[in-house]
């Protein structure tokens, strides 16, 4: 399972890194440390905490509304497998991303909960990179 710095955490939920900390240090997600005593974060765990401050919109304080090159990047917080189809959901900050993409692409791109991604929106469609 990918883990995540305090950085990589606070820049996906659209926070400062301080913020992220303070998250932290408060218990509200769950940290552990690497052996060099860096503090990580279980992707699982990121990625349930980052639905969690979308929804009570704790995350706005430096959010953009807006998207550069209209790409979001996020982490993936479900992915729904179907015979041929899937279903992957991206919390971008304050932005919540649903795509349908075939499971062979999913199973590819090794999409699953806790991962991060980068939903690009083109039109109608939503292109999705494993970053």
């Amino acid at each position: 399972m990918q883990s995540y710095t305090i950085g990589q955490a606070a820049r996906l939920l659209g926070v400062s890194p301080d913020t992220a900390r303070r998250w932290a240090d408060a218990g509200r997600v769950a940290t552990h440390r690497e052996e060099g005593g860096r503090r990580l974060i279980d992707g699982r765990d990121l990625a349930a905490f980052s639905v969690e401050v979308a929804q009570s919109g704790a995350g706005e304080e430096d959010a953009s509304y807006t998207s550069a090159r209209n790409a979001f990047a996020g982490i993936v917080t479900a992915v729904k497998l179907g015979d041929v189809a899937a279903q992957v959901e991206i919390q971008a900050g304050p932005h919540r991303l649903v795509s349908l993409l075939t499971r062979e692409a999913v199973e590819e791109l090794g999409l699953e909960v806790g991962v991060q991604a980068t939903a690009r929106v083109k039109s109608t469609s939503v292109h999705i990179d494993r970053t």
